[in-house]
């Protein structure tokens, strides 16, 4: 069989997509605090045979721009996000085969209970469960745990680093063989065969076992999304999946090869590593129709401020005191590493120098990302073009909004790629692992 790609769905357990005006399309489903509209989208992309379905998530309202959450509620910059562990629940009851996938902070969570949540899940899935490892971004979410600001960049990694230490020795506290469950001798389990972890390290103190036997899948599927040098360091260690936000083929072949070369480094075998630029497509009838629908999108139904509101979030940077037509200035890039990351890809983008306005617009519409907009197969052509030149090995579809961005990509686009033999006709494994081609871990 030829390389076939792998697609996740990116979702948030609220009000919005990416998209700050996203619950404001005509068309859009506002069912956002009932189970039937995430199970609807869940089995939409099922039926379109995708990998695994993954939620974004963060631990406070965006709080940072004018240190208060007013314009988050007032404009629904994203003030919603429900607990994924029952998002997760009710979406692996309505489905049978697509990978669910969740973030999970290492910044403010502890490892046993991650290692319980994932693993439970992974059982009651059958083998579809995916953690998506963050380190959290901003200084509300610190405050939302008892905590004055948050940890800095490297401190942060080297707690995450120690975290999926002591949650994998977790999830092989059980050998595969461990349950013996006979009910004449009246032995349950080999105790020889269950074992305390004893971990103690710089940041966690943990005795083990878990009280979750070993999962289908070994150890639930790892994603991770980290950019900087210590981000890809860490990716290339532990993730099966990257997800990546690059401005075009060039900058995304050259970080498609920088990332493989770093984990053939660790000693594992790039191949098995999928790696993922977060995208969108819009697609239309006709190539002027899907640009009017982008217009519409991106333009019409984001409000200013809400984007603002946002990128003050990502970047723990308080955007209240600049107009948006303010330049973006060295000082600014100097009080956050995150403005001149940023500023750096837009300014590469636009090809002159950046205002604020331009960084909201980023937030808006995901500039740094591809966007494949056109009639299904001009979406396809753009797609497999990313694909079959050493950019990526599928993509992480964002919406536009919900649940129509989902249908129509899996109604018009997925059978032209199917047709291609790009992807999936029908699921061939049962787990998360088996779909994307990945080995189970041994112990």
């Amino acid at each position: 069989m030829s390389r076939q790609m792998t697609l996740v769905g990116f979702m948030q357990a609220g009000n919005v997509t990416v998209y700050s005006g996203s619950w404001r399309y005509p068309s859009a489903d506002l069912g956002f605090l009932t189970k039937d509209y995430y199970n609807h989208i869940a089995r939409t992309l099922e039926a379109g045979k995708f990998d695994c379905v993954f939620f974004d998530d963060r631990l406070a309202m965006p709080g940072v721009y004018g240190n208060s959450v007013a314009d988050a509620v007032r404009y629904g910059a994203r003030p919603v996000k429900l607990d994924l562990t029952a998002v997760l629940g009710s979406i692996i009851g309505a489905t049978d085969r697509i990978g669910v996938g969740a973030t999970y902070s290492t910044t403010y969570y502890d490892p046993f209970h991650v290692a319980r949540t994932f693993a439970t899940l992974d059982h009651l899935s059958g083998g579809r469960a995916a953690w998506n490892v963050v380190t959290s971004v901003n200084d509300p979410e610190a405050q939302n745990f008892g905590l004055e600001a948050h940890l800095n960049h490297d401190e942060r990694y080297d707690r995450a680093h120690e975290f999926l230490q002591a949650v994998s020795a977790l999830w092989d506290s059980w050998e595969d063989d461990a349950l013996v469950m006979d009910k004449e001798s009246g032995v349950f389990a080999d105790p020889a065969k269950v074992h305390e972890i004893n971990h103690t390290g710089k940041y966690f103190s943990v005795r083990g076992p878990l009280t979750v036997p070993r999962t289908p899948q070994g150890r639930p599927t790892i994603l991770q999304a980290g950019s900087s040098g210590r981000g890809r360091e860490f990716a290339a260690e532990w993730a099966d999946m990257i997800f990546t936000a690059d401005p075009g083929l060039p900058v995304a072949q050259q970080h498609y090869k920088d990332q493989k070369d770093r984990i053939g480094a660790t000693g594992r075998d790039p191949e098995s590593v999928k790696q993922l630029p977060m995208a969108y497509a819009v697609v239309g009838e006709t190539q002027s129709i899907a640009e009017e629908k982008e217009r519409l999108f991106l333009d019409a139904y984001v409000h200013p401020k809400a984007s603002l509101v946002l990128l003050s979030e990502v970047l723990n940077y308080d955007f209240a005191k600049h107009d948006l037509d303010d330049p973006v200035t060295d000082a600014m890039m100097a009080a956050s590493g995150g403005i001149r990351g940023l500023a750096e890809g837009v300014r590469h983008h636009l090809d002159r120098e950046v205002t604020v306005r331009d960084l909201a617009a980023h937030r808006a519409t995901l500039l740094q990302g591809p966007r494949f907009v056109g009639t299904p197969e001009r979406v396809a052509d753009q797609m497999q073009e990313w694909f079959e030149s050493g950019a990526c090995d599928g993509f992480v579809l964002a919406a536009t909004h919900l649940p129509g961005a989902f249908e129509e990509f899996v109604r018009m686009v997925v059978p032209i790629l199917q047709r291609r033999g790009l992807f999936r006709t029908e699921y061939t494994g049962s787990t998360l692992r088996e779909h994307l081609g990945i080995e189970r871990p041994a112990r």
